[in-house]
């Protein structure tokens, strides 16, 4: 179906996910995001989807629009006509404004086969229309990630192909492991400061690769990488990079 090229369990290479982008220095889940951490070197980069009134999967974090953008609601109540008029970048910086909330299949278009794309999904209405529309990008690197483990499995149902990551903020994270072995995952996604050596050794027995959120500091970031962590998510990956010197 896609692509499945990232960094894999027991990768040479550590891999930066720009989580929302480069949102350390632009507005969360904007082009303007996505393309800055291209610019600063991010391996891939982690969005968010949610779909509209009307089913088109749009790329912004919250279920409502007031955090992001100069919009009041709920996104599955706003018709995509309506969420295209709002501004998603003046609440970050002036710089910013006007800058729109991008449509799904917009980011993929940019991507293309060139940067790797994580893709969280937040309910089952998301991951259908979400499923749809990639069967329209078959070149493009997607996987895909949800803390609804049910959500994931009946992608994999529908999906045999799809790399899925399994995302984990529970201490309970064992179940949510088997879960993700059992449903044949690319990788697993855990809090950071759940990461010890027994979940570093579990993931890798499992077979999974294992990618950490979300950090900005350096030397938590080297203690991940000296566990075995592959990859983690952070706001700021090109400043991260030249810390970290990989």
């Amino acid at each position: 179906m896609m692509s499945s090229s990232f960094c894999g369990p027991g990768g040479e290479r550590f891999w930066f996910w720009a989580h929302r982008g480069a949102s350390a220095c632009a507005p969360e889940n904007t082009l303007a995001a996505f393309r800055l951490a291209e610019a600063q070197g991010a391996d891939g980069i982690e969005l968010d989807v949610h779909v509209s009134r009307d089913g088109v999967p749009i790329v912004i974090h919250d279920e409502t629009l007031e955090r992001t953008t100069n919009g009041r609601g709920r996104v599955a109540d706003t018709r995509l006509r309506d969420l295209r008029r709002l501004d998603a970048g003046r609440w970050f910086a002036p710089e910013f404004a006007g800058e729109p909330l991008p449509l799904l299949a917009e980011v993929l278009e940019w991507a293309g086969e060139r940067v790797p794309l994580n893709l969280e999904l937040k309910d089952r209405r998301t991951g259908a229309a979400v499923l749809r529309l990639l069967h329209h990008y078959p070149k493009c690197r997607v996987l895909v990630s949800s803390f609804d483990h049910r959500l994931l499995r009946d992608l994999r149902a529908q999906a045999p192909q799809l790399p899925l990551g399994f995302l984990c903020e529970s201490r309970l994270w064992r179940l949510a492991l088997r879960r993700a072995q059992a449903a044949g995952a690319h990788s697993f996604h855990p809090r950071q400061d759940l990461v010890g050596s027994s979940l570093a050794r579990a993931v890798r027995g499992a077979g999974l690769a294992l990618y950490a959120w979300t950090l900005d500091d350096a030397s938590r970031a080297a203690a991940l990488m000296r566990l075995g962590v592959e990859g983690l998510f952070t706001n700021r990956p090109g400043a991260l990079r030249k810390e970290l010197e990989v």
